[in-house]
This record gives C-alpha cells, structure tokens and sequence, in this order.
C-alpha cells in the first residue's frame, strides 16, 4: 500500500472502531487490543491483514461480520451484495484506485445515471463513506458486503483473467546437430 494512503487506512479503522463501540457491537477493552494488533500489521505492508474488523471478528473472535453486516441492514437500511461473480462495467473500473479500496475495505463496483455503487465492508466508518463520496463526486449507493468479498475481488483485479492465453516468449534457434556445423561459412561475395 501506498503510504499516501496509511492515513486513510488508519482514519478508516479508528472510525469504525469507535462505531462498533458506539453501536455496543464490541467493548473498549477489545478494541483496544485490536488496535495493537492493527498497527504491527500496518508495519508489515500486508493490506489484506490490515483491518480491525478482521482482526475482531476472525482473531479475537469477539464479533461476527454477519452481526455487523444484519446491524447495518437494520439500523441504516442498506443493502447486501456479493461480488464473487459479479463482473464490474469497464466504466465503472476506472474509479477503482486499488490501494485506496484496501485502505477502505470498498469497491465502487457500478454505475447508473449518476448514481455510484459501492461496496463495502466498512460501511459503520463515517472516514469511509466521505472519502469516496468525495472521490467519486456523486451520489453514492452503499452496499454491504464481507472482508473475504472485498479481498478476493481486489486480488482477482490484480491477477490476469484465466481465459487469456499467455503470450509465450520467442523460442531461441535449435542448436544444431553437428556442432561444426555451427561455424559458418563465409557469404558469398555479392555479383557485380
């Protein structure tokens, strides 16, 4: 990950950690200790590592995403989505910035008109949701969605799709069967 975009990775989780808290969806203690946690992950340069949902949820054990995610549901009315197999318009990639989705935990994955479609797993960090408000200059639809949805689709982003062929590199010339027949003679002179 960039380090223009540490700051926002950072904001992003210190905003949801205090919106789990405030939403009584972890406790002080535990996020805390996950916040340690988060920021010798942050000196490694793993991004897929870097998220204090993670680290709550599948480290500490002391939240589920899915409680999270029926949270947001509830309380906020948005929507779900699933991107495994969505195939996001060509349009639509060109407001991906694949650091800032990691430092987000969000994909803008459509358009419509002028509305954006975002997905996100860090929908209750308010540093979140202005930032690609900002980024994107519209109005946004938010949808919510898990760690694993987010990382998957950003990996598979930086991967090659398997239905394109390799290109193969040139093959060098066969060696020759005789080595002397290696050494070549000397060309022609050319006629007059």
């Amino acid at each position: 990950m960039s380090k223009e975009h540490r700051p926002l990775l950072m904001r992003a989780n210190r905003l949801l950690g205090a919106a789990l808290v405030e939403h009584n969806l972890v406790k002080i203690e535990d996020l805390e200790t996950a916040n340690e946690k988060l920021i010798e992950l942050v000196g490694a340069g793993q991004p897929r590592q870097c998220t204090i949902l993670g680290i709550l949820a599948y480290d500490l054990k002391v939240l589920k995403e899915d409680d999270m995610l029926h949270h947001i549901v509830e309380t906020d009315g948005v929507g779900l989505v699933d991107l495994r197999e969505y195939e996001v318009p060509d349009d639509a990639k060109k407001y991906i910035d694949v650091d800032a989705c990691w430092a987000t935990w969000s994909i803008p994955f459509d358009r419509e008109e002028e509305f954006f479609f975002v997905a996100t797993a860090y929908y209750l960090s308010p540093a979140v949701r202005s930032y690609w408000e900002k980024q994107l200059g519209g109005p946004v639809l938010w949808f919510g969605t898990t760690l694993e949805t987010i990382a998957d689709y950003l990996e598979k982003l930086a991967v090659p799709h398997a239905s394109v062929e390799p290109v193969a590199p040139p093959k060098a010339p066969a060696a020759p069967a005789n080595p002397a027949a290696a050494v070549s003679a000397p060309a022609p002179a050319a006629a007059k």
